[in-house]
């Protein structure tokens, strides 16, 4: 439990050398109970290594995966409900940030268009608001007002159809959205259907098309559940939930396209029991990729090949607590904050920026069910 405001210092050999002048907000998005429930925030130093907790930032329900608008004065939620104006849909909210304290102001909230929204991102010019509801098995986009506030949805998609596993697919569950490198196309991982759906997106009018072709395929019962492009913007990953797979594409900027390239297993080969991937992204210098697992409670490193983009791994680092669901990279590239949802925990680990190997910092962050960590840029 947060209560009294507490310093944390990141003692990684190194630290003030190897990491930016950076200061950033932490925020975490948090799945707690009603007395808890809410978004927590960090103030961190990346020069330093410093955390400082600012307790409870404001409180709301469910805030699962959150989202930093880009003139960071605003930051976004998703509520994780199936319930919101009288209707089957969750909610998104808008939140001003105070620039010296990180506590935040709602400003207001909108229903998602479906129930159980996990996902939502901010585009590249700030215009517009992406979101993925997982239960209702749709995307939505919302303007973004010139105070921050959101509109209301100047696009939705319902998504279509079923996969093979009738517990789990036997509907559409989009549980992801992504913006492209260059604006020009969103990708949504769709859990039940094993397809990665790919849309044209207008900023300005803030709409979606769908492209052509539409969709990628995974492999049948695989569950694509999130996505990360490299830097180059010629790759793109899906880490598969029901496979304990990534799935590695080719990616064609011009034409947003997507080609299977290679799929590889989360876990190492002497692993049994059940597993579940949560969370995949590039780390900064594109040259390695991290994935979090369910089950065998670690976080997977891998080389990815620099011209071909596939991948290698590199060893798989317990995170020490259950359930990694979330995990982020500073902004600096040096430092990999895991969210351990099953244990009210996030562990801290220093990145190798030669190997791409994680230490842990001997730090860990006390905080109810952590579901996702962005930082936010101090002014």
């Amino acid at each position: 439990m947060l209560s009294a405001l507490f310093l944390l210092t990141l003692s990684a050999p190194g630290a003030e050398a190897a990491a930016s002048k950076g200061k950033y907000f932490v925020y975490v998005g948090t799945g707690a109970e009603k007395a808890k429930k809410g978004i927590y925030a960090y103030r961190f130093d990346a020069a330093t290594g410093q955390l400082t907790s600012l307790g409870r930032a404001a409180e709301c329900d469910n805030p699962s995966f959150l989202a930093a608008g880009p003139n960071r004065r605003i930051l976004y939620a998703v509520n994780e409900t199936s319930h919101f104006g009288g209707k089957s849909s969750g909610a998104v909210s808008a939140f001003a940030i105070n620039p010296a304290t990180g506590m935040l102001t709602l400003l207001n909230e909108v229903s998602s268009g479906g129930a159980g929204p996990t996902h939502l991102v901010v585009d590249k010019t700030g215009r517009d608001v992406l979101v993925a509801n997982y239960f209702g098995g749709s995307v939505a986009v919302f303007p973004i007002l010139k105070d921050g506030r959101l509109g209301e949805a100047s696009a939705f998609v319902q998504h279509h159809g079923s996969s093979v596993n009738p517990q789990r697919q036997e509907g559409p569950h989009a549980h992801s959205i992504y913006t492209s490198p260059d604006n020009r196309f969103v990708i949504s991982a769709d859990l039940g259907l094993d397809k990665v759906l790919v849309y044209r997106f207008d900023a300005g009018k803030g709409t979606l098309t769908p492209n052509n072709p539409p969709f990628a395929k995974v492999k049948p019962g695989a569950g694509p559940r999130h996505f990360a492009f490299h830097p180059s913007g010629k790759f793109g990953y899906v880490i598969n939930e029901m496979g304990s797979t990534i799935t590695v594409f080719s990616y064609a900027p011009a034409s947003g396209t997507l080609h299977e390239l290679q799929t590889i297993s989360t876990l190492p080969p002497d692993f049994k029991g059940e597993n579940y991937p949560a969370e995949v992204e590039v780390g900064r210098s594109g040259k390695f990729l991290y994935g979090s697992n369910r089950g065998h409670d670690s976080i997977a490193v891998f080389a990815i090949d620099p011209r071909k983009g596939t991948l290698t791994p590199v060893e798989y680092v317990p995170t020490g607590w259950k359930s990694p669901r979330n995990f982020a990279i500073d902004p600096t590239g040096s430092y990999l904050f895991a969210a351990n949802s099953g244990s009210n925990n996030i562990r801290v680990f220093r990145i190798d920026p030669t190997t791409g190997r994680l230490t842990p910092t001997g730090q860990v962050l006390e905080v109810p069910a952590p579901l996702c960590v962005t930082f936010q840029a101090i002014e």
